[in-house]
């Protein structure tokens, strides 16, 4: 497989292991981190179990749209195309805090981040052969909500109700970009990994959910099995005409009548240009 591959999120968990998975497919793979730290460590990690030389760092902030911007910019000087790009980067917060755009940091970094992101790698995309948008969502979209009156949740913040709003935004985005891309060679999906061990929930600063997830580990997925189905989305050649779809273990799932709402997914991409400073294309 001679893909160009972007995954967010690399430096651990699901995308550290979709990472070395494309990698060892014969992918040539961007891992996209934050910090110049992890991302170096996690590097020399994914090529160690690979063993692959072709696999890059770069650095992007998820949080900051100067840093969207930069990425995009940076790697389209580098590459003329992308096959795939895997958005993978996750946040749960335990208390609220904003990006560096004053944005509510769930919906700023798992759905605005992607959503800028995805639209300025869209010409890189369709210069491929058959480009891929592969998004992680997650169950959790269930009992999310869009809320258009408040979406920055500054009343009554809790890290379900955000962390449920965001991955519903995240399934509703993949709808309503399936649908911009109809008849174009560019596909996209999400998929729901299952209940995956991985720092997620932890709070970076203090360490706080560690605990618990050392706790519940035997009952979750490893991150390799969590990121199995994104890697299949990425690289499945009966996949190339398989869009708008929402994956679980492999398989395209029903989803419930809000996550299908095409009215909600235009209001939301609508109000997401205006957020990250997008023209409507």
């Amino acid at each position: 497989m001679d893909k160009i591959v972007v995954v967010t999120g690399a430096n651990s968990g699901m995308g550290l292991a979709s990472t070395v998975a494309l990698a060892k497919q014969g992918a040539e793979v961007v891992m996209v981190c934050r910090s110049e730290q992890r991302g170096q460590a996690a590097l020399a990690e994914a090529i160690r179990q690979s063993g692959s030389e072709r696999i890059h760092l770069m650095l992007c902030d998820l949080g900051r749209l100067s840093s969207i911007r930069e990425f995009a910019a940076a790697f389209k000087e580098r590459y003329s195309r992308l096959d795939v790009l895997l958005n993978n980067a996750g946040v749960v917060m335990i208390k609220r805090q904003e990006t560096a755009d004053g944005f509510e940091m769930d919906l700023g970094v798992n759905h605005l981040g992607h959503f800028l992101l995805t639209n300025l790698l869209l010409d890189a995309l369709r210069a491929s052969r058959q480009g891929r948008v592969v998004t992680v969502a997650s169950g959790a979209y269930k009992a999310g909500k869009i809320h258009f009156g408040d979406p920055f949740l500054k009343h009554g913040f809790n890290p379900a109700k955000a962390y449920a709003q965001s991955k519903l935004a995240n399934i509703l985005f993949t709808r309503e970009l399936a649908s911009r891309l109809a008849g174009t060679n560019v596909t996209a999906n999400c998929v729901h990994p299952g209940a995956v061990g991985t720092q997620i929930g932890v709070n970076r600063d203090t360490g706080f959910g560690k605990t618990v997830l050392t706790m519940l580990k035997p009952f979750f997925l490893s991150p390799e099995q969590g990121a199995d189905t994104a890697v299949y989305l990425a690289s499945a050649s009966e996949l190339a005409e398989v869009s708008g779809q929402y994956f679980y273990k492999r398989k395209p799932q029903k989803l419930s009548s809000k996550a299908e709402s095409k009215e909600d997914a235009k209001r939301l991409w609508e109000w997401s240009c205006e957020q990250v400073g997008l023209n409507e294309a």
